[in-house]
């Protein structure tokens, strides 16, 4: 077996090379290339790569931020955003039925191919055939039909997939889907991709831990603490004592009543909804000024959103509680970026975001109070962290300081951080690295059927 892979993504909003980057340090690159320190490589923005297949990339992500600043325009915004967003939609899954028939975009994704698209990112790992990881369907299709030699996996970033992740005819395909959630793989199924090419693995989250502590007992810790602040009245912590000493153990959870509350919001690739963060951050003024609650403001890899959030701390006269109750997460560079959000993981007590690919970090068992979602894909998402209790719709965010602190007196989002801990899967990384380097196909099986 191999002791590295490949791990490819897109330079496409955060979803794609999120998903990857605790796969780092299973990633390798080509020699040619001289890199020292592991990378995930970005197909659409490499070393060497031909001028043609960066023009048609670079179309293709000005479209995706394009379209998704779209929905913020005033009038045809969102119209255009729905047009956009009719073409990657998810098709009901009951009943049942066979949605094998390609789609007409995916035709013109295998025109492409075809045309000689991807075909030189592929000659040059060929040169030394490691397996392939991406999260991006068309590199997994690249692969296959530019004659990749190793095995290729297709690591899927949502709770359900459209039809634009199968291949153009699934049932002939060697390509590996590595499924999030059981949804996923049976929606592959529908698509007409064998049952044997897809294992449930769940989504790669990353592992932060405590200084001097162990990952388990750091994220333990982390959920002892983070329920006594979610619960301040312990409503939720007498009516469920013996469950959390079940799955926490009997540790103390060493939460400060001087501790604000930490909540940390989060906003998309292409900064839609940068201005929910602004309304927010008014709402919650007075308990950031008293200390009962600190906001960490993810403004990401963009400058245009981190220089928005700057001066609406400014605005509301909370500059001198910069680095204090009110921070900005902000770096130039996209994994230095999420190097800096994994951190600030543990000290989360709630995620205030779109239902993104950071669904999944639920696992944490970090709640999520949902903003609206933009997209199919985001649809299911948010459908699914509803059933499983861990996410909940956002009330008007104006009201905030209302709303949220009757939310806490009634431990009811303790109880959504507990749910998503216990029902969304935790150990996506291990399962990866055991299928793709070691050949150990192992599915999950403690979380729920969707």
């Amino acid at each position: 077996m191999s002791e590295k892979a490949y791990v490819i993504a897109v330079d496409m909003g955060y979803g794609h090379q999120r998903a990857v980057y605790p796969l780092l340090k299973m990633a390798a690159v080509p020699e040619e290339w001289n890199m020292k320190e592991p990378v995930v490589i970005s197909a659409n923005n490499y070393l060497g790569m031909p001028f043609i297949d960066k023009v048609k990339w670079n179309g293709t992500r000005k479209l995706y931020e394009w379209t998704s600043r779209a929905y913020g325009f005033p009038i045809f915004g969102k119209r255009i955003f729905h047009l956009m967003d009719y073409f990657l939609k998810i098709e009901a899954f009951y009943p049942k039925r066979d949605l094998s028939k390609p789609t007409f975009q995916l035709k013109r994704v295998y025109g492409m191919i075809k045309g000689g698209f991807g075909k030189h990112l592929i000659g040059v790992l060929n040169k030394n055939p490691l397996p392939i990881v991406c999260s991006f369907p068309i590199l997994a299709f690249f692969a296959e039909e530019h004659g990749y030699k190793g095995e290729i996996f297709c690591l899927c970033t949502d709770t359900d997939i459209a039809r634009s992740w199968a291949p153009l005819i699934p049932s002939k395909s060697r390509i590996n889907y590595l499924a999030p959630t059981k949804r996923v793989k049976e929606r592959l199924k529908l698509y007409g991709v064998k049952d044997e090419k897809i294992t449930v693995t769940g989504f790669p989250i990353p592992e932060v831990t405590f200084e001097n502590t162990p990952a388990l007992e750091s994220l333990h810790l982390s959920l002892l603490r983070r329920i006594s602040k979610l619960d301040p009245q312990g409503i939720y912590q007498k009516k469920y004592k013996e469950l959390l000493s079940l799955y926490l153990g009997n540790k103390n959870s060493d939460a400060s009543p001087d501790k604000p509350l930490t909540v940390t919001f989060a906003v998309g690739g292409a900064g839609a909804q940068s201005d929910i963060a602004t309304i927010i951050l008014k709402s919650l003024g007075e308990k950031i000024k008293n200390g009962s609650i600190k906001m960490n403001l993810v403004a990401g890899a963009s400058k245009k959103v981190f220089s928005k959030f700057e001066r609406s701390i400014s605005e509301l006269g909370l500059n001198s509680y910069k680095g204090k109750t009110v921070d900005i997460i902000y770096s130039s560079d996209k994994f230095e970026y999420f190097n800096k959000f994994n951190r600030i993981l543990l000290e989360t007590d709630i995620l205030w975001t779109k239902p993104s690919e950071l669904s999944f970090y639920v696992g944490l068992g970090i709640p999520i109070i949902m903003t609206p979602p933009l997209g199919s894909q985001e649809e299911y998402n948010r459908a699914w962290l509803r059933m499983i209790g861990a996410g909940v719709d956002q009330n008007d965010p104006r009201y905030a300081n209302e709303w949220l602190f009757d939310w806490l007196k009634s431990g009811w989002l303790a109880e959504s951080a507990m749910s998503g801990f216990l029902n969304a899967p935790k150990k996506g990384r291990e399962h990866i690295e055991d299928i793709v380097l070691h050949g150990k196909k192992t599915e999950i099986e403690d979380v729920h059927l969707l």
